[in-house]
């Protein structure tokens, strides 16, 4: 397996589309890192600048100790593995494993054949395809098929794996199956696996660390719990969580030695959060996860009279819109008691867990409980470990 570095990474096509603008990561040996983001963000030019098949503007790609910005796919010993499984229908799965090892005989060594269906089956036990090597794939399911897709590169035992979405065409049942496959096969061959997906919670399920991309641009790299805990601007707070976090615009001041954020129609009172001191007198947005709202019997700090617009029962919770004075917010509760629509309620805000937001760059200011029970202080984003 190898390291895999992007030094200052652009790719710009031509009508002057800037897909990649200046993107710097590490992704270390044996590691699996998740690339996700909205479409157009430009997670798969990024894997097929790795893979060869696209050319850098700008940077440099490093696979191991040697740069690959000029060096063809073919010796760049990588897999890559698309969206669709694109299968030889007329091939069987044995045939289907091997042909890439059948086209390069001088990758294998010994004696040739024998070798390489050694490998095709060692590959299709781990993968539990043991029992279909003589099918061919129009007779599999969706599941088998990517997973004969993911053995094809697999048998290969290449430096890096590059998957492009390989689980989106698959039904959600499926989709946890294969994401809980991939998994545990990557805790028995530790290899260097890039995984570039658009859903947020295969991200943070599959990802050791996971990078968020915005137009082009690294937003923030971190563990999966970091990114939900502190993310480092609005856009990785709101892309990450669903339902995602609830952005209130407002002002901060203080009021007899007391804390209130809002505007002139609506109030949050907070007597929790010295740390917000600094930020007095200015304009914020306040993050807080849908999670950290609650209902309560009666007013008091950090709770607010809100109208029920809306209930989504989804059997163990319940995700209620609450609406007050042009402020709009999701709350994720219990499935009981069971809210009704239209109801006037109050909802507690749990501030401690709140964070701030400069509403003119998206920076994140302040952020809420760290790890140990301490106020953290903002997260910036990385690049590597």
């Amino acid at each position: 397996m190898a390291q895999v570095a992007l030094e200052k990474v652009g790719k710009t096509f031509p009508g002057g589309v800037a897909a990649l603008r200046d993107v710097s990561l590490r992704i270390e040996d044996g590691e699996l890192l998740a690339l996700v983001g909205p479409s157009g963000s430009g997670k798969t030019t990024l894997l097929r600048l790795i893979a060869g098949l696209e050319s850098p503007t700008t940077g440099v790609i490093r696979i191991g100790n040697r740069i690959v910005n000029d060096m063809p796919p073919y010796r760049r010993d990588v897999a890559m593995v698309f969206q669709r499984p694109a299968l030889y229908p007329h091939l069987s799965v044995r045939d289907n494993l091997a042909f890439g090892l059948n086209r390069r005989r001088w990758w294998i060594g010994g004696d040739g054949k024998a070798a390489i269906q050694a490998r095709v089956v060692e590959t299709a036990q781990q993968l539990g395809l043991a029992d279909v090597l003589e099918r061919r794939p129009a007779t599999l399911s969706g599941g088998q098929q990517q997973r004969v897709a993911l053995g094809r590169a697999l048998v290969r035992q290449p430096a890096v794996f590059l998957l492009d979405e390989p689980l989106s065409n698959l039904d959600a049942q499926l989709r946890l199956e294969m994401r809980r496959e991939l998994h545990l096969l990557h805790r028995r061959i530790r290899a260097t696996i890039i995984h570039v997906t658009h859903d947020q919670d295969e991200a943070m399920s599959l990802g050791e660390r996971v990078v968020v991309l915005d137009r082009g641009v690294v937003r923030q790299v971190d563990r999966p719990q970091v990114l939900y805990d502190r993310p480092s601007d609005r856009f990785v707070a709101g892309f990450l969580g669903w339902p995602p976090m609830n952005l209130l615009d407002g002002e901060l001041i203080e009021v007899d030695d007391r804390l209130n954020f809002g505007n002139r129609d609506v109030c949050l009172v907070s007597a929790n959060r010295p740390d917000w001191r600094p930020f007095v007198g200015r304009p914020l947005t306040l993050g807080i996860r849908p999670e950290d709202i609650r209902l309560a019997d009666g007013s008091g700090d950090g709770r607010l009279e809100m109208q029920v617009r809306f209930v989504e029962r989804l059997g163990p919770v319940q995700l209620v819109t609450l609406a007050a004075a042009g402020w709009t917010v999701a709350a994720r509760l219990a499935a009981t008691p069971p809210i009704e629509e239209s109801a006037t309620v109050f909802a507690a805000f749990d501030l401690i867990r709140a964070h701030l937001f400069d509403p003119a760059t998206g920076r994140a200011l302040c952020h809420g409980l760290g790890e140990r029970g301490r106020v953290s202080a903002p997260s910036m984003p990385l690049s590597g470990r």
